[in-house]
């Protein structure tokens, strides 16, 4: 049977996952002299580009191999340059910027003009440190993303939730809180409608128009003052009994004769 490529990555990325935990699990985390440091007040305040060497080859620098040709050089009380003449492990001054930067450089010597660099050390205001070399660096930032990545997929799980008759929704305690803390803003409710309004308007117009104010109050808190209502003048009763029997009289008058239908006369043939 043959499997897709599809198929192979997970088995590809499984067994390179496996390699990498076998890999950290076999290195003794002892031997790491990356996260070490290492000083000597006694030379700090007396250190030059002369005797940088010999503050580095202390018994106490964990840093230091004491089978390299620095130290046969110096039992046998030579000068430096006679590591140029030998094939080994070896530490030179690479670089140095006084009073407070030194660095050091361990490597292989194969030939007087071939040479394999294997470490570096740098030396700032007397403490050694241990340079760290591109796969480490890559592999510390690599492993700081995965780190971060992976803790922020684990705090989102936890604000995920899910129903099968909902499906998938966020949860967040920070909402809840906010929600809570939050004030409730009340709707404005108008008192009445624009229908409603007009009407009323109508119907008070209507009533101010039968019952007039007695009384008018320029501004709020001041006395009342008496409106004058002007009254119509009321017609005189012998004009009303007068005007109520005109109509009787009219109505009483006898009605006027008809005229009589006309008389038939015989047609001359």
């Amino acid at each position: 049977m043959t499997s897709s490529n599809h198929d192979k990555e997970p088995t590809e990325n499984v067994v390179f996952v496996r390699r990498l935990v076998y890999i950290m699990a076999a290195v003794d985390f002892r031997d790491n002299l990356l996260g070490i440091s290492w000083v000597d007040s006694g030379w700090v305040p007396i250190l030059n580009p002369g005797n940088v060497l010999d503050y580095f080859s202390e018994r106490s620098n964990p840093f230091y191999d004491r089978t390299c040709n620095n130290e046969v050089v110096k039992m046998q009380r030579l000068t430096l340059e006679h590591l140029n003449q030998m094939v080994g492990v070896e530490y030179i001054l690479l670089h140095a910027q006084e009073p407070i930067l030194y660095i050091i450089r361990k490597q292989q010597r194969q030939s007087p003009t071939q040479v394999i660099p294997l470490a570096d050390y740098y030396i700032i205001a007397g403490v050694v440190y241990q340079a760290p070399d591109l796969g480490t660096v890559i592999s510390s930032r690599a492993l700081s993303a995965v780190h971060g990545i992976q803790s922020a997929f684990d705090e989102a799980m936890a604000y995920c939730r899910y129903h099968p008759s909902k499906g998938y929704w966020w949860h967040f305690k920070d909402q809840e809180e906010r929600e809570k803390n939050k004030p409730k803003s009340k709707k404005k409710e108008e008192p009445s409608s624009l229908f409603q309004r007009h009407r009323v308007d109508t119907l008070l117009l209507d009533l101010r128009s039968k019952f007039p104010p007695t009384f008018y109050q320029p501004k709020p808190g001041e006395k009342p003052i008496p409106v004058e209502v002007k009254k119509e003048p009321e017609p005189p009763t012998e004009a009303v009994k007068q005007e109520e029997r005109e109509p009787a009289t009219k109505s009483a008058a006898p009605a006027p004769p008809s005229k009589p239908p006309p008389e038939k006369r015989a047609r001359l043939q």
